[in-house]
């Protein structure tokens, strides 16, 4: 049974980036003065070179019907329709997996999909979850139920040149990502104009715990990264992808598709 890890270093850097600009926290008593010359970025953190781990991109589902129900679903999200969203999501059956099937058999599918996403959180979320599952086009075959696909797909890699990249560079596996695709300009500033200092492969991708704040044009969030090679350097966020995340579950039911269950979400 796949058991869903969130990709750590990629939430700390998140988490960073919405720090407001202006350095300052909400609780005015707390504020700290910024130092002269503005924002300091963190010490560059100390790498070294590493072995290159292969990775094969994910598949994407090539199902014409699986595009159309991708379209509507990012529709559904768009307007925060929950109604429209009930029909999309079986209505018996629905599983929601961490160590064990946290899904609610009296309630009907959707029920426990707002429970696994958060549906109903204050600051919108669960529905932005929801947009950026109906954006991803990759999907992978569920284990033992052969009517259903999970996404985001995961890529292939070995994983026993990832056990020996982990113990080689005592990295943890979720600090490990990506890149979206070959060739993805690794820059010496968290800028999109900044020098390009490198260039990534396909190979599995060292995320740095530190980060810095959005570029102040255009708030494009970045993620600091370590390249094979040893050096450092920033990558657009959206360039890079986590493994292990949570995903979600789909079966194709007469020609058409619905939520069928998900793997992860919020602990109860």
């Amino acid at each position: 049974m796949r058991r869903p890890v969130i990709a750590a270093a990629f939430l700390v850097a998140a988490a960073l980036l919405l720090v407001p600009e202006s350095g300052f926290t909400q609780d005015q008593s707390q504020q700290v003065p910024m130092p002269p010359g503005g924002f300091k970025p963190p010490p560059m953190t100390r790498v070294k070179p590493y072995n290159a781990v292969a990775v094969t991109l994910p598949s994407v589902n090539t199902d014409p019907s699986f595009a159309a129900f991708r379209k509507q679903l990012g529709e559904v999200a768009q307007h925060k329709d929950r109604a429209a969203l009930a029909k999309l999501v079986v209505a018996e059956g629905f599983f929601w997996m961490q160590d064990k099937d946290l899904a609610d058999k009296r309630k009907p599918g959707v029920a426990n999909l707002a429970s696994a996403i958060d549906l109903d959180a204050k600051d919108g979320s669960g529905w932005e979850a929801l947009s950026s599952y109906a954006n991803d086009p990759t999907s992978q075959q569920l284990p033992d139920h052969p009517n259903v696909v999970c996404a985001p797909a995961e890529p292939n890699l070995d994983p026993k040149a990832f056990d020996e990249l982990v113990k080689s560079t005592h990295v943890d596996p979720p600090e490990w990502g990506y890149p979206a695709q070959d060739g993805v300009e690794v820059r010496s500033a968290a800028k999109p104009d900044a020098p390009v200092v490198d260039k990534l492969a396909l190979t599995l991708v060292r995320v740095l715990p530190d980060s810095a704040p959005p570029d102040s044009a255009n708030q494009q969030p970045f993620l600091h990264i370590a390249t094979p090679s040893g050096k450092t350097g920033f990558v657009p966020i959206e360039a890079m992808s986590s493994l292990g995340g949570d995903q979600m579950c789909y079966t194709k039911d007469g020609g058409g598709w619905k939520i069928a269950g998900y793997f992860g979400g919020a602990s109860q």
